[in-house]
């Protein structure tokens, strides 16, 4: 895994990095110390992941919106 803080990561290399420690434990060659600390990590880039979503599902709802916050004619995203 990167040295790179989780909260520096974009949702890119979040994904990235949380998909080598899945891959890691899936395989199972890794000592029990060192999968839990990959446990760990892929949680908290889960965390991320999620928060980064979420803001952009925010953004895209703000965009779908007039100045009033009336919508446009689109429907803001939910439930991403």
């Amino acid at each position: 895994m990167t040295e790179k803080p989780v909260s520096e990561m974009s949702f890119e290399e979040a994904m990235k990095a949380l998909e080598a420690a899945v891959t890691a434990l899936e395989q199972g060659d890794v000592p029990l110390e060192q999968a839990i600390e990959l446990s760990e990590q892929a949680a908290g880039l889960k965390r991320h992941c999620e928060q980064k979503l979420k803001e952009a599902e925010e953004k895209v709802a703000q965009i779908t919106l007039d100045g009033n916050g009336n919508p446009t004619g689109t429907t803001p995203a939910e439930g991403l």
